[in-house]
């Protein structure tokens, strides 16, 4: 496969993976939570450059996203936007001179260097079935579909949708742009689908009082050549015979031909003297929904995401080229089920957490966002507009926005990296749980892993073969005392445990008061804490 190449790619083709783990800090203050304490379970809004972010995620959601949507910077070399076009910005310089350090890049250098491990992080945290959609513009969306093709498999490419995201003329051009890309690609195109959407029923009517009620006449033939399904159809009105037309084939058998004839499913036009079409009926389009096509007219444009934010905000509040809610809308709602996770972790505005809420209003759903805004509007425009739109917004015409959408979010900032020998110091002891996600990632990458809600005797996950549990408090005094040890009696209930469900068991604690000769007699694999955390090969 074509592969490629740019300045700066050697140095940063493995970076994701050397990116530290950092621990997630919960801002009480600028959370937004109805009766329950702000916590990881909670949707997500973090503060924080989405690189070292989305590496922060990884212990608790790697495998686990099924759709992301992320709007990038499109490098139109427009320096003057002051959100993310600016591939010069202070904040990406740094982290280009600190990890590129090569002074010979380009703006499209750059913006590869930078695409480059945050695409590989979001690939780790899609599921089996997850999928992502990028919005892109014609700067880069060439160099952006190599690059997808190199991390996620050209095989995995699902589609290239156009959006008509301008409906007025653009005088100071030759030719006035009106469509953008949104670039989708699943992690397994194999395990991955599209949700058909809603039926438009005004296309239906029942001309001949149908007593199955209103139809529309869909074509009888289908693109390519199978000659089994190339018969003869006579229209039994005119007897003139008809072949499928050149290059095609009839949509179905002549056995399934013959039965919908009976069925009076099959019409030859208004005045039955025209080609053989086959009616659908609205029941059943309605059962199974219509496919989505790949250019999309009917989602609102720019203008209409910038008055959606005005009318939330008012004119005082701006912030350039806002998506509309109803693009991303149609991206869940043809991507997800009601309890799916979605993930933006260029989140600007807070679309994306906005659209979520008004499908969970719309159809009782308990889909959960993630927005990840490293600006400083994070709190004031991105975590804002959620408050507000959660809370209901007073001059709103759509009366669901207009009432609350109802929901809750917990605010994160990035806190300190774990820090495996500053646990043992007790320099930085990381909560309970951030340490089991972190060795539950490390050990197992999450794709077998089962999380125990309720603790009993430090277990805290399983996969089909091991029970793991953590002898750990986030406390000096614990970790230094006996009660923090793989002692006998902790051993043996263990065992037990192993014994009755079939499995192994890995222990992590600081230190043990048995030999490990005995514990593998006992199906026990001990690991020190804080060294012994790694890949566990079943």
């Amino acid at each position: 496969m074509p592969t490629l190449d740019f300045n700066g790619k050697q140095f940063i083709r493995g970076h994701h993976l050397t990116v530290p783990i950092k621990t997630l800090e919960i801002d009480a203050a600028k959370s937004f939570t109805t009766g329950s304490d702000p916590s990881l379970d909670d949707n997500l809004i973090i503060h924080g450059d989405n690189l070292e972010v989305l590496k922060a995620l990884l212990p608790r959601y790697a495998n686990s996203i099924k759709c992301i949507y992320i709007d990038p910077p499109y490098n139109t070399g427009n320096e003057g936007w002051k959100y993310n076009d600016n591939v010069n910005s202070p904040q990406l310089q740094t982290w280009l001179n600190k990890y590129v350090d090569t002074e010979d890049l380009e703006r499209h250098d750059k913006w590869l260097c930078m695409m480059w491990p945050r695409l590989n992080l979001l690939h780790d945290l899609l599921s089996d079935d997850g999928v992502i959609f990028i919005s892109i513009d014609d700067n880069e969306v060439h160099r952006l579909r190599m690059l997808m093709d190199e991390i996620f498999g050209e095989d995995n490419f699902v589609a290239n949708i156009v959006w008509n995201h301008r409906k007025s003329s653009q005088n100071d051009i030759d030719i006035s742009l009106s469509h953008n890309h949104i670039l989708c690609y699943a992690l397994n195109k194999s395990s991955f689908s599209f949700n058909a959407i809603d039926v438009d029923e005004s296309k239906f009517s029942n001309p001949d009082k149908d007593p199955r009620g209103p139809w529309v006449a869909d074509p009888m033939d289908a693109p390519h050549i199978r000659e089994n399904l190339a018969y003869e159809i006579i229209n039994p009105n005119t007897g003139k015979v008809y072949l499928p037309p050149s290059g095609r084939h009839w949509r179905f058998s002549k056995e399934k031909y013959d039965i919908a004839l009976r069925e009076r499913r099959i019409i030859f036009g208004k005045r039955g003297t025209s080609k053989p079409q086959y009616k659908r009926f609205l029941s059943e389009a309605r059962e199974k929904g219509v496919n989505i096509f790949t250019i999309w007219s009917d989602v609102g444009t720019a203008t209409d995401g910038t008055k959606e934010l005005i009318s939330i905000f008012g004119r005082g509040q701006t912030f350039s080229t806002p998506k509309p809610t109803d693009l991303i809308e149609k991206i869940i709602r043809v991507s997800t089920d009601k309890n799916d996770i979605i993930l933006d972790s260029f989140a600007g505005s807070g679309t994306t957490a906005h659209a979520a809420l008004a499908l969970n209003k719309e159809d009782g759903g308990n889909r959960k966002f993630i927005l990840i805004e490293r600006e400083d509007f994070a709190n004031n425009i991105t975590a804002e507009r959620v408050r507000r739109v959660i809370k209901g917004v007073e001059n709103a015409k759509d009366q669901n926005l207009k009432d609350g959408l109802g929901g809750s979010f917990t605010y994160f900032t990035l806190g300190e990296t774990i820090d495996e020998i500053g646990m043992l110091t007790g320099e930085t002891l990381p909560d309970y749980d951030t340490v089991a996600n972190y060795i539950a990632y490390v050990a197992t990458g999450k794709r077998e892993f089962t999380p125990i809600k309720k603790r009993k005797g430090y277990c805290f996950g399983e996969t089909k073969n091991i029970l793991f549990y953590l002898i750990y408090e986030p406390a000096l005094e614990f970790m230094q005392s006996r009660e923090s040890a793989l002692n006998y009696e902790r051993a043996q209930k263990i065992e037990e445990t192993c014994k009755k469900m079939d499995k192994k068991a890995y222990v992590y604690a600081s230190h043990k008061n048995l030999s490990q000769k005995d514990l593998t007699d006992m199906q026990i694999t001990f690991c020190q804490l804080p060294y012994s955390i790694y890949r566990i090969k079943e």
